[in-house]
């Protein structure tokens, strides 16, 4: 039962789309990522995923429309949604989510993380 970080978690990588893992519980992962430019369309078909900015912002895009996420605030991606983010600057996130939950969903590429590093 050690308390958490973030700002000296984060400083641990430098790299873009690549989660960590910081937490679990119940069945759940807390994840922290760093994006930057654009990620794949994909959708998760069992998971939901929960994606709070810490620093920056970015926009989730949707097939129908886009969803601007600022400093301290969250969106929650219902399971079944095809979305991708993008960010034109770094931002740095705080990923809540399934255990199961692999990034990229549905689509399998070089951006995919089956196994997370432990920070």
């Amino acid at each position: 039962m050690d308390k958490i970080t973030i700002a000296d978690k984060l400083a641990l990588f430098s790299d873009h789309w690549n989660p960590r893992l910081v937490g679990e519980l119940n069945g759940q992962h807390v994840k922290l990522v760093k994006f930057k430019g654009e990620f794949v369309w994909h959708k998760h078909d069992h998971e939901d995923e929960l994606f709070y900015v810490l620093e920056g912002s970015f926009r989730m895009e949707f097939r129908d429309r886009t969803v601007e996420v600022n400093k301290n605030e969250f969106l929650i991606v219902p399971r079944g949604v095809e979305h991708r983010p993008v960010a034109e600057q770094e931002v740095s996130v705080m990923l809540f989510e399934p255990a199961t939950t692999v990034n990229t969903g549905d689509t399998r590429g070089e951006l995919t993380r089956e196994t997370l590093e432990k920070i």
